[in-house]
């Protein structure tokens, strides 16, 4: 096939221009997996009998060590401050700054998120002293955040997601290692 039949396909041999009609067997063909061989139905259909997902099981997140649930709350605070710059300019922002440009719901969703930091940093064993300075951080993010644009701007700068994290591993690098 020429690169000229796919942008723009040739008539049908019959010249009346219509489409052939299948029938829906035909049309569908066979089941084929990635590696080219041809899927019975009937081998399909046990499968999805098999497959469960059990709510309230655990954590969707899985068993996750100690690493991987520092990285998991890096990840999100860059994704919620940092991700992206501002064209033309050095200024990152993430989408904490984004949602936030949505009146009041904006704030509360992006404060909701900052709620969740701050309790799996608990959940890694932070003392109060620490949980109480990111709820601090949070708090001033959320009431400044609420003002309209002024507040979106002063999101920008403050980075509170950011700077919970910072608490967290300056907390965690003096702990001692076991």
């Amino acid at each position: 096939m020429q690169d000229d039949d796919i942008l723009a396909p040739r008539k049908s041999r019959s010249g009346s221009g219509s489409h052939a009609r299948f029938s829906r067997d035909e049309a569908r063909g066979p089941i084929i997996d990635q590696d080219g061989h041809e899927i019975r139905p009937e081998s399909l259909e046990q499968g999805f009998r098999e497959f469960r997902f059990e709510f309230g099981q655990g954590s969707p997140f899985g068993n996750l060590t100690r690493e991987q649930r520092i990285a998991r709350l890096e990840a999100i605070a860059k994704l919620l401050d940092v991700a992206f710059i501002l064209p033309g300019t050095n200024i990152r922002y993430g989408i904490d700054g984004l949602i936030g440009l949505i009146p009041v719901v904006g704030d509360v969703i992006t404060t909701a998120i900052s709620l969740w930091l701050v309790r799996e940093a608990r959940a890694l064993g932070a003392p109060w002293h620490i949980t109480a300075r990111m709820l601090g951080n949070v708090a001033v993010d959320g009431v400044v955040g609420l003002v309209p644009f002024a507040g979106d701007a002063f999101d920008v700068m403050f980075r509170a997601n950011t700077r919970n994290v910072r608490l967290l591993q300056r907390w965690l690098e003096k702990q001692p290692r076991m």
